[in-house]
């Protein structure tokens, strides 16, 4: 039988990756509903720390996808699209003693051999690239060819771009399937009808999929502050501690508490700002920061960057990604699902992945090569999927 594209498409979600998959179906002439449980950006896409980078990944799947999520960053700035929105830049992940040299070293080692393009930096030379950093700088890996996005900014530009609506407050109960395919979905304001459902919900996803264990709430906590022209003028690029490495899946909890993990990152932005981050914690409560993660992140940040003690913090915030156990996201074809597809579980790295993921979700959905290898990312290695019919 000849594949016919989709006519029209429902995608749940409006953060990054639901705003990009429908942009790219609407791109195509796809009529696109985006169904959206509060409001664009509001969840993790919004309360993210912008990073378009590979510096911090393990040579792999999510390295690669992150690689051609760069690449597709730069060509939409080139065609526009992103022009004013993405920042290129490197990131400077920064050893402060012997032993986190010596992981960077190797964390050096295994970038190169993945194809991205690094410099090694000795003490001398780190301080006469990056004067405002601290004298307890050992050395420093340059990660070249990097970006930085503010996620409500590129989630505006791709609806508003698309020509996208967005139905706002109106969380989805469930997908309607008959027949191995998914008819459309039913939410709080009644039932919609499409060709193809692409699912990108976030943490959302979890009670329509029944994956309530595969799928886990990430909390991370960031701070910006005032504008520091001349500190920030001052710093090449983003700095990334050596221990931020170390805080993915590093998280230990004290008695009582979540599970928390501390790494720090140091972004200039082009409002002469910076932003500074942050935490990795096992828990929902996007609520509210504490006062214990906060004084911990500005502490190290002043360690690193003394200047900064003469800035004023502006504000602290909090959002919660969406995890998956074995640390890939779910990227593909529901299982048994001729016509649904998922594209959620980023954690982190939404800002990035986003993107190329909904681009290779939309190619799969219209019977093209995707941009990207989604093996790896099959929401068909957990069995446990059982779409709420």
């Amino acid at each position: 039988m000849k594949f016919r594209p989709p006519a029209s498409a429902i995608v749940i979600g409006s953060g990054i990756s639901g705003a990009a998959a429908a942009y790219f179906l609407a791109r195509r002439g796809v009529n696109v509903e985006v169904v959206e449980a509060s409001a664009p950006a509001a969840a993790a896409t919004g309360a993210a720390d912008g990073a378009v980078s590979v510096a911090s990944k393990r040579p792999g799947p999510l390295m690669e996808a992150a690689l051609c999520g760069i690449r597709l960053y730069r060509a939409l700035a080139g065609e526009g699209l992103f022009a004013d929105l993405f920042k290129a830049r490197s990131t400077f992940i920064v050893a402060s003693s012997k032993q986190e040299a010596e992981v960077l070293h190797a964390h050096a080692d295994a970038l190169s051999c993945a194809g991205v393009r690094v410099d090694r930096l000795s003490r001398a030379e780190t301080a006469r690239r990056f004067p405002v950093l601290s004298r307890s700088a050992e050395m420093a890996v340059e990660v070249h060819d990097e970006g930085h996005a503010i996620g409500y900014r590129i989630v505006h530009r791709l609806l508003t771009a698309g020509g996208i609506n967005v139905r706002r407050d109106e969380p989805v109960r469930r997908l309607l399937v008959s027949g191995g395919r998914v008819e459309g979905v039913e939410t709080t304001k009644g039932i919609l009808k499409a060709d193809t459902v692409i699912l990108a919900a976030g943490n959302g996803s979890a009670h329509l999929l029944g994956l309530r264990d595969t799928l886990a709430p990430r909390k991370g906590q960031l701070l910006v502050t005032e504008r520091a022209p001349h500190l920030n003028a001052a710093m090449p690029g983003a700095i990334m501690s050596g221990r931020y490495l170390l805080s993915k899946g590093s998280q230990k909890a004290a008695a009582g508490k979540p599970a928390r993990g501390i790494g720090l990152v140091i972004d200039p932005l082009t409002t002469g700002q910076f932003l500074i981050g942050g935490t990795r914690e096992d828990t929902d409560d996007h609520r509210s920061n504490d006062l214990d993660a906060v004084s911990r992140i500005l502490a190290d940040a002043v360690a690193l960057v003394p200047g900064l003690a003469e800035v004023r913090l502006l504000r602290s915030f909090a959002g919660v990604r969406t995890a998956v156990v074995d640390g890939l996201p779910l990227i593909g074809r529901l299982p048994g699902l001729d016509n649904a597809y998922v594209s959620t579980g980023f954690e982190g790295d939404g800002i990035c992945l986003g993107p190329i993921a909904a681009k290779a979700i939309v190619e799969l959905a219209c019977d093209e090569e995707p941009s990207i290898d989604l093996a790896p990312f099959d929401p068909a290695r957990f069995a446990g999927i059982e779409v709420a019919a």
